[in-house]
């Protein structure tokens, strides 16, 4: 394929993935769905969660479109569009008055004989994460010889997955927080691969672009405070991003990004990432860039 080809097909899914988000947001916006959807921010303003629905489809559909097998567009069609269900019945359990938060709050209520919103939305990103990692296994030139070898990594690949659509939503607290950040990430991940790399490398890229340019077509509102990504959103935008990420590395990448992404995960049950992004005045600078002043 020439660069020319490359190219175009790169510009034509990252406008794939900025117009399916836009024109999903939109919809969704208008549909009679659109005020169980409000929300009140940290300000007391009302926004939408209609944003989390519209990225998840733009980044999944740009995602299958970018897959370079039929494997990996599945395993990006359950990545994205299985987090961003769970992660929307967990935000519209926050409108019943379901108050389990964090992994404390979750085992509580299930010692109670209640299962939470928040550990089912758990399960299932899970569930997708290890379905996910084996078929970009099942895909790649590279698998592990022996099948334990070969479990281990589906296992570790499907941790890295649940792991990332964990950590993203842990940044939806503050306007265009999480969109930043998830943009940062897929950043060095859509650059496209080189000669002699992973079979399943092409899909990753493509799948990182589709991340980068959804996450773009949401920014403006999502600073501006009229929309928000939610679990929904924040989920399927992670799980995306970690899928991104084991099919572009091996088993060393992957417990080196497992144990990261469990380190912070671990970090924020006992220290406010808030707290921490306030008080460092280079994080603080980029945190607030473009951000609406109240």
């Amino acid at each position: 394929m020439s660069q020319l080809s490359r190219t175009a097909g790169r510009a034509f899914l990252g406008g794939l993935a900025a117009g399916g988000t836009i024109a999903a947001i939109s919809a969704i916006r208008r549909s009679k769905w659109a005020a169980d959807l409000d929300r009140v921010n940290h300000k007391g303003d009302t926004v939408s969660l209609a944003e989390g629905p519209g990225v998840t489809i733009g980044a999944t559909a740009a995602s299958i479109a970018g897959a370079n097998s039929p494997g990996y567009a599945v395993a990006a069609a359950t990545a994205g569009l299985t987090s961003g269900a769970v992660g929307l019945y967990d935000d519209m359990a926050d409108t019943k008055g379901e108050k389990a938060k964090g992994f404390k709050g979750h085992v509580g209520a299930l010692l109670k004989g209640r299962l939470s919103a928040g550990l089912v939305k758990v399960l299932g990103i899970s569930a997708a994460g290890l379905a996910s990692a084996a078929l970009v296994d099942a895909e790649s030139d590279r698998r592990p010889k022996g099948t334990l070898a070969r479990l281990w990594n589906i296992g570790v690949g499907g941790g890295v997955i649940a792991g990332t659509a964990n950590l993203i939503n842990l940044f939806d607290l503050r306007p265009g927080r999480a969109l930043k950040v998830v943009s940062v990430l897929a950043a060095p991940l859509s650059r496209p691969p080189g000669q002699g790399a992973r079979s399943t490398a092409v899909g990753g890229a493509n799948t990182a672009l589709a991340i980068s340019a959804s996450a773009a077509a949401a920014m403006a509102d999502d600073l501006d405070g009229k929309t928000m990504l939610g679990d929904c959103g924040a989920n399927a935008l992670g799980a995306l991003l970690g899928l991104s990420y084991i099919a572009r590395t091996g088993p060393v990448g992957r417990h080196f990004a497992l144990v990261g992404v469990g380190a912070l995960i671990g970090a924020s049950e006992r220290v406010s990432f808030t707290k921490v992004i306030a008080e460092t005045p280079v994080l603080r600078e980029l945190d607030e860039l473009g951000r609406t002043k109240s």
